[in-house]
């Protein structure tokens, strides 16, 4: 009892997607049926992602990157820009929570080295708005993007343009934010020595990801990306497949299992479909404020045919709280990990930050 309570505390998504699973199998008794309610697509490409982007970051490809450019930087302002549009760009193709995962601990080692303490919060917070903003621009930014696209029925360009007005905003408005936040004070910053992994490796990993690429343009089937990316890990390195978020992939299932049972009511049907009618980004980033935008791209996507709206609307709702993407956990473990003192501060900053870019991004039409 003690290892499921730990369980559930420490991962509260994955215990109330499956509650809800086996819930919903009341409404709709279990049968073959179930499998049709399961986007298989998404989730293989999810897992071949997790793969590669983690066999990516074993091989130091991402540090070294971010070593790289803030050795080409001696102010203050020069390493705020450098961290986080490190996590802006960087989240468009390795996703939010690897460009979380990787960059974050890498800039608090940075912020202490150019003794910048006190401007922890703020670039922590910028960072982690920058990765959830830059992510929404491409379909293998986050998982409700590849779960949307799927969904949509749109051409890679489509996507792209879709997005591209919203990710524009963000950019410019981080970078006013920087430009007039940040003293251009002269640092002297010296990262860690970074030392690349095997190049063959890598260059093996890339061109599995490019294989990703092809496979969410249509060019590739979803089963042969499958099965070149588990060869392909099988051969590199095996130990990859035990550091992949399992929670994420099982979460996505019950998911799929609760919204294809609820979706077999014709009433619960009529009446959501009804009130997220006119309304779908808006809704969506409200729901996205208390369960995270991924569940509520999964739970809202079975009551309107409004895909475009949803993807706009889960996107600009993993701002917020600090729920509203789950991603945003990474930064927030780190923070109180290294600064206990600081969560206070951190949480007011990152509430506060989060509310203006929503506000702002949500005048876009």
């Amino acid at each position: 009892m003690k290892k499921l309570w730990d369980l559930a505390k420490g991962d509260v998504v994955l215990c109330a997607s499956f509650v809800l699973a086996v819930l919903s199998c009341f409404l709709t008794p279990p049968g073959p049926e179930y499998l049709s309610y399961i986007d298989f697509d998404t989730l293989i490409l999810l897992f071949c992602l997790m793969l590669i982007m983690e066999g990516l970051r074993e091989q130091k490809v991402f540090l070294a990157l971010g070593n790289g450019m803030l050795s080409r930087v001696s102010t203050r302002r020069g390493v705020t820009f450098t961290l986080v549009f490190l996590c802006f760009l960087c989240s468009m193709l390795i996703t939010n929570d690897v460009a979380l995962i990787t960059f974050v601990p890498f800039g608090i080692m940075i912020l202490e080295m150019a003794d910048l303490h006190g401007k922890l919060c703020r670039t922590v917070t910028l960072m982690t708005i920058a990765a959830n903003l830059g992510s929404m621009f491409t379909p293998v930014g986050n998982p409700q993007n590849l779960y949307l696209y799927s969904l949509s029925g749109m051409t890679l360009p489509q996507f792209l343009l879709l997005m591209l007005p919203y990710t524009v905003a963000a950019a410019v408005l981080l970078f006013i934010i920087i430009w007039f936040g940040a003293g251009r004070e002269n640092l002297t910053v010296k990262p860690q020595t970074v030392q690349l992994g095997d190049r063959g490796t890598i260059l093996w990993y890339l061109l599995l990801f490019v294989c990703c690429l092809l496979t969410v343009a249509g060019v590739l089937p979803h089963i042969l990306l499958l099965i070149l990316t588990v060869a392909g890990i099988c051969w590199k390195n095996p130990a990859s497949f035990v550091r992949v978020d399992y929670s994420l992939l099982f979460t996505f299932t019950f998911f799929f299992i609760f919204v294809g049972n609820i979706r077999q009511v014709e009433q619960l049907q009529l009446l959501i479909g009804g009130l997220l009618e006119g309304h779908e980004r808006l809704i969506s980033v409200a729901v996205s404020q208390i369960i995270s935008n991924v569940p509520a791209a999964m739970l809202l996507s079975g009551y309107t045919d409004q895909v475009r709206e949803l993807i706009v609307g889960t996107n600009l709702g993993g701002l917020g709280t600090l729920i509203a993407s789950m991603a945003s956990l990474i930064s927030w473990k780190q923070i109180a990990s290294w600064y206990p003192g600081a969560k206070k501060r951190y949480l007011l900053e990152f509430t506060g930050w989060n509310l203006l870019f929503l506000a702002v991004l949500l005048l876009i039409p």
